[in-house]
């Protein structure tokens, strides 16, 4: 399976960014990916800590899943991209929403963000809702794609979790703010969360000058073998289901594994 990452900085202008996700996506069909991969909050950008993005955001049948479908089908490619959804019980804030778009362009799947990014001095959770603790795998040829968000790579357990579920591939949209040390954050994160889990990681990232950029596939041993530097543009990366056989029977940590993932949610 081949899986292409986009990377680009959104803005306020969801027509901009559909257009910028289209000429992206539209510039991988040479590799023909079975799977796009677009960054956190690819419809629209946090913007400001005062931006209000329960105003911008949608349901998942709005137009803008509507137009990833319709990509979708265009590409004959699975979509999987960042938006911020419509919280009926909280107007005034959105969940943090991927979707997964097959390449039929329907609905596959939706995660809505478990942890928020209260730190390093910035608080999601005044404009974001969380959503609870629900995990969320998506099958796609052959492989099974465990969904989560930017900050969600600080928490072990739940790719761990995801793992347990069946995942052999973690897919990861992003908009990790730069600072200092963020950027190896980020990338030793990414590599981390392969190797213990022996799966493949794809991340797709939003660019500088707010963000980190270094979209990148990594694979169960934590190589890296595709990525990207600061600027926008796209890279593919391949996915086979028998490098991760391969790699968990040289190296079965998961079944030496002594202690479980218990679900806590508070």
């Amino acid at each position: 399976m081949r899986i292409a990452l986009l990377q680009f900085r959104a803005s306020l202008d969801k027509a901009e960014n559909l257009a910028e996700i289209r000429r992206l996506a539209r510039a991988t069909a040479w590799a023909a990916p079975d799977v796009v991969v677009c960054p956190e909050a690819s419809m629209y950008d946090f913007g400001t800590p005062d931006t209000s993005l329960g105003d911008a955001a949608e349901p998942v049948d709005g137009p803008f899943v509507q137009a990833l479908g319709g990509l979708a089908k265009d590409l004959g490619a699975a979509v999987i991209a960042g938006m911020f959804e419509t919280c009926d019980d909280d107007r005034a804030r959105a969940y943090n929403t991927l979707v997964a778009l097959g390449p039929d362009g329907s609905l596959m799947g939706t995660y809505r963000k478990i942890h928020l990014y209260d730190a390093f001095g910035y608080r999601e959770s005044d404009r974001l809702v969380s959503g609870g603790s629900e995990r969320v795998i998506v099958p796609l040829g052959g492989h099974r794609l465990g969904l989560l968000t930017c900050y969600d790579l600080r928490f072990p357990e739940l790719t761990r979790a995801l793992a347990d579920d069946g995942a052999d591939v973690l897919v990861v949209p992003a908009a990790w703010m730069r600072g200092p040390l963020k950027e190896d954050h980020w990338s030793t994160l990414l590599r981390a969360r392969a190797i213990e889990n022996t799966c493949y990681v794809a991340a797709a990232a939003q660019s500088p000058p707010a963000y980190c950029g270094r979209s990148m596939v990594v694979d169960p041993m934590g190589v890296v073998v595709a990525s990207l530097g600061e600027e926008p543009g796209s890279c593919v990366g391949e996915i086979d289901a028998a490098r991760v056989e391969a790699v968990r029977q040289r190296n079965p940590t998961l079944s030496h594994r002594r202690f479980a993932v218990v679900d806590r949610y508070i």
